[in-house]
């Protein structure tokens, strides 16, 4: 009997083995890998192109009849607007390292990894350098990748990001047949991270998304990095020159003026700053919320901010935020609203536009603090920021392209444009 039992087990354990061999496991996740960058190279970098696709459009902004969209870590797209049916993309800006921008009168400023660069746009189609200034930001990131400034060597230690997808061989009874998420860091002892124109009469500003690290005021340029904000006195706009820096903790995302005041946002919540003496912000208060990421706007005494979850967000909540702000020094939540997955926003009272990511676009009646009302719900669509324009227009970008709506009717949304992303997917 025992000799008989010997193979009756040696089969099971092939046939359980066999199993095994056959089940397979689709993984899909982000690997960065890290790169050198000098110095030298990125402050040659800067030049404009003839027009470019879209392909990984970022943050955007809208000064007249043009529209600036970066390209993350690329540039910036200008695009003629002033036939929003049909906008038409005219010239690309190389801009290594790029992510943030702000517009006064014929002046771009521009972060180019560590330096804050100042471009003469009257002509959209032959942009020109006109001053720089060196090594003001030490770190950032796009997209979880992160760089850092290393002034010894004269190089930026950067990280290059892949989406991965790859079929493993897995024990039966644990694969789902699919999976997504985490990090993979390929390391190496060489890169370690380290901690048509413009009207030349105007001096007006253009309007940045919720998602903006660049806000201007007065004469002073405001921008935040992951832990800091950094003053630049534009008293001669061609001449930026680094002024105040204000220590403001870890998680920095965002930064919205609104009047003489700034609203910045956190991973942990959302700082109050009187900027009635714009060369020197001062601290009023902090509304802080759990562990989410945190764009804010304002309007009247109302702010209104989402949180959501995500990879550098950790496991965050997803809902948007209605805050009493009448007493700036006591900021008050009034109510919180489930969400879905909300990244970018702006107000029109008494409309809201609530960008969900791969979810879509909602539009929100927020006249009663209460009862916000969901008006419409635009769902084949990514939505990642958005700009509400004074002509009832409404600016969307997401991963799939710039989208423009006819925001007149609130409840029904109509699409006038949209210019299409390269991909679709990233």
């Amino acid at each position: 009997m025992r000799r008989l039992l010997l193979p009756i087990l040696f089969i099971v354990g092939l046939a359980q083995w066999s199993c095994t061999d056959r089940c397979t496991e689709t993984r899909k996740y982000k690997r960065f890998t890290p790169v050198t960058i000098s110095l030298a190279e990125i402050r040659q970098g800067v030049r404009t192109e003839t027009a470019h696709e879209l392909e990984t459009p970022g943050k955007i902004y809208a000064k007249g009849n043009y529209l600036f969209i970066n390209e993350q870590k690329k540039g910036l797209h200008i695009i003629d607007n002033s036939n929003p049916a049909a906008p038409k993309i005219i010239s690309f800006i190389t801009i290594p390292g790029n992510g943030d921008m702000a517009v006064r009168g014929n002046i771009l400023y521009a972060d180019s990894y560590s330096d804050l660069v100042a471009l003469d746009i009257s002509n959209p189609l032959e942009v020109k350098e006109i001053s720089r200034q060196k090594d003001v930001f030490q770190t950032g990131q796009f997209d979880g990748a992160w760089w850092s400034l290393n002034t010894t060597t004269g190089a930026i230690q950067d990280q290059n990001m892949q989406i991965v997808t790859e079929t493993i061989q897995t024990n039966c009874e644990n694969s789902n047949g699919s999976w997504w998420g985490g990090t993979f860091f390929a390391m190496d002892s060489r890169a370690a991270l380290q901690s048509s124109t413009v009207p030349s009469n105007s001096n007006a500003q253009g309007q940045a998304g919720s998602m903006a690290r660049f806000a201007l005021y007065d004469k002073y340029l405001y921008t935040v990095s992951q832990s800091d904000m950094q003053l630049f006195d534009i008293g001669i706009p061609s001449q930026p020159k680094a002024s105040t820096k204000i220590r403001l903790g870890w998680g920095i995302e965002t930064i919205f003026p609104y009047r003489d005041k700034l609203f910045i946002g956190s991973t942990t919540g959302m700082f109050i700053y009187d900027n009635s003496n714009p060369e020197n912000p001062q601290h009023l208060s902090t509304f802080q919320h759990a562990m989410s990421c945190d764009p804010v706007v304002v309007t009247d005494n109302r702010a209104y901010v989402t949180l959501r979850s995500g990879t550098t967000c950790n496991r965050g909540l997803n809902q948007l935020d209605v805050i009493d702000i009448t007493d700036l020094r006591t900021p008050r939540l009034l109510k919180s609203y489930p969400m879905q997955n909300p990244h970018g926003l702006g107000v029109d009272y008494p409309n809201l536009y609530l960008c969900e990511g791969t979810h879509g676009l909602k539009s929100l009646n927020i006249a009663n603090d209460f009862d916000v009302k969901q008006l419409q719900h635009l769902k084949d669509m990514d939505a990642y920021d958005v700009i509400p324009l004074s002509n009832k227009t409404l600016l969307m970008i997401g991963k799939d392209g710039l989208y423009q709506f006819d925001v007149s009717n609130a409840s029904g949304l109509r699409q006038i444009s949209k210019i299409p992303v390269k991909r679709v997917e990233i």
